[in-house]
């Protein structure tokens, strides 16, 4: 695979997913290792940057998730190293972190999505709930893995979930509750992969039913219809294209109890653990872990 030169799978890093991108870049530069890649884990949190160019290395992987590395920052210091890089670019990536201005961008689209609110310390909770219904979610904008996120049954509990939130980003926001099923699809260049269907046994997807449990549920195939598949599919595709992403990534579903999907967020950088979503639906798809990150790192570009 020399085809590739000298690659760095860039994991760690210093936001909160620090662990998760741990164990997604130790599964990829495994896998690439054993495809013959000369493949190297490079830690930003420990390393500069400017290493890759003074020590010749002519693509990264970026298995980063989260702040400094899932948000633009890394890919622009990339591109002006001139190193090809994996995933989308700066606007794209800076866009699908933070989950406000996503919105936006779709609403703004007249794509469905859940009603929200931005939150701050001043908010008139009975009003959110009022407006919005309870449960509803609190989270972060810019944050992944269901970091600081809350469902919140009673509205004297909203005060504690904004706090909760507000910890990990200053922008916090209220979101109505979907109720019919949580679904995700990944996109591989310009295909998309099977609908997974997510059915944790806890109160929702959070942080442990992602990465600590074993109990959680995952449909593949997603028990949906083949009209309702291919319709999910094609959304995803078009909302990753709407905030400009590439090469590959996730799009994340909600399903009202009626069948109506709402976008939920789209994933630049999705991770790359045993417990992850893209390598499930590659698996059903035909492809290996191992031509997964082949394939991914093919469509590295500069932008």
């Amino acid at each position: 695979m020399n085809k590739f030169g000298k690659v760095a799978v860039l994991f760690g890093g210093r936001s909160a997913e620090r662990e998760v991108s741990l164990k997604s870049g130790a599964a990829v530069l495994a896998a690439l290792q054993r495809s013959g890649v000369d493949a190297h884990g490079f830690d930003p949190a420990t390393r500069k940057l400017q290493d890759l160019a003074d020590e010749g290395y002519e693509r990264a992987f970026i298995a980063l998730h989260g702040r400094y590395g899932e948000d633009g920052t890394v890919q622009g210091a990339l591109e002006l190293l001139r190193i090809p890089y994996t995933g989308s670019g700066v606007m794209a990536s800076a866009l699908g972190m933070d989950k406000w201005r996503t919105k936006l961008v779709w609403r703004a689209g007249g794509l469905p999505i859940p009603d929200f609110r931005l939150l701050d310390e001043h908010s008139d909770w009975q009003g959110v709930a009022r407006e919005l219904g309870l449960p509803l979610f609190v989270k972060p904008a810019n944050e992944g893995s269901s970091v600081g996120i809350s469902k919140v049954k009673d509205v004297g509990d909203l005060p504690a979930a904004y706090r909760a939130a507000a910890r990990h980003d200053p922008l916090v926001l209220a979101e109505r509750y979907v109720g019919g099923g949580e679904y995700t699809v990944a996109i591989l260049g310009e295909q998309a992969l099977p609908v997974i269907k997510i059915e944790p046994a806890n109160e929702f997807y959070d942080y442990e039913a992602k990465y600590l449990r074993d109990d959680t549920r995952y449909l593949c195939p997603s028990g949906l219809s083949a009209s309702q598949e291919a319709e999910m599919q094609r959304l995803a595709r078009l909302v990753f294209a709407l905030v400009g992403g590439l090469g590959w990534g996730r799009v994340d579903f909600l399903m009202s109890d009626s069948g109506q999907p709402y976008l939920l967020e789209a994933n630049t950088a999705p991770g790359m653990t045993d417990h992850s979503l893209v390598p499930m639906a590659a698996r059903q798809a035909g492809i290996s872990f191992e031509q997964l990150v082949l394939r991914v790192l093919e469509l590295a570009h500069v932008g």
